[in-house]
């Protein structure tokens, strides 16, 4: 049984270390902050458009930036995973 003790301990360690990990990365944390805007702020017929054009040449370097550091692609991943998702899902292009 986890008592109420551990249970916020466990929550603060956890917090901590978000809030550690966030700042591991800071300009990441800045692109990855611009992506959710992208996201969010774009309707879904830009989504679409957009879909299969080719990426400009700084998107693509910082794409090779994550390929390159696994530590960093992880932590880029966790943050905007949701809010892409959740777009894509309203948009109908993922099911």
């Amino acid at each position: 049984m986890i008592t109420r003790y551990s249970l916020l301990t466990l929550l603060a360690v956890l917090l901590l270390g978000r809030a550690a990990g966030a700042q591991q990365y800071p300009v990441m944390d800045m692109v990855a902050e611009k992506v959710i805007q992208k996201y969010q702020q774009s309707t879904c017929q830009q989504l679409w458009q957009r879909k299969g054009q080719k990426k400009p040449q700084r998107e693509q370097e910082a794409v090779q930036l994550l390929r390159n550091d696994p530590q960093m692609r992880a932590a880029f991943i966790n943050k905007v995973a949701g809010p892409i998702a959740n777009k894509m899902f309203e948009c109908g292009m993922i099911p």
